[in-house]
């Protein structure tokens, strides 16, 4: 069985079983352009998003009213470094990080 699996691969490459270097440049040309192709479609646009969320982060203010990751509205009361005091009902605050802000409403 191996040796009818060896034939084959030794007639379909050209030169009888020498491997050609146009196909492999081709293929790293084709591969080349598929890494391309993923970077244009997918870390691109996250890149953008990140630097989006990170900028609206870095504009948060007092009275500024926030979604939080975990779907929590409230209004920011106070701002201490890296958390946040929001108020998410009348006598109700809760401490939250930055990172834990979602959106802006």
């Amino acid at each position: 069985m191996f040796n009818t699996f060896a034939n084959i691969l030794a007639m379909s490459q050209p030169g009888g079983g020498q491997s050609g270097s146009g196909s492999l440049i081709s293929m790293l040309v084709m591969f080349g352009a598929v890494i391309l192709i993923m970077y244009f479609l997918m870390i691109r646009p996250q890149q953008k998003r990140q630097k989006e969320h990170q900028k609206m982060l870095e504009n948060l203010k007092k009275g500024d009213k926030v979604v939080t990751t975990a779907g929590i509205h409230g209004t920011i009361t106070d701002i201490d470094g890296s958390s946040m005091i929001l108020q998410v009902s009348d006598n109700v605050k809760i401490t939250f990080e930055k990172s834990a802000i979602a959106a802006k409403k």
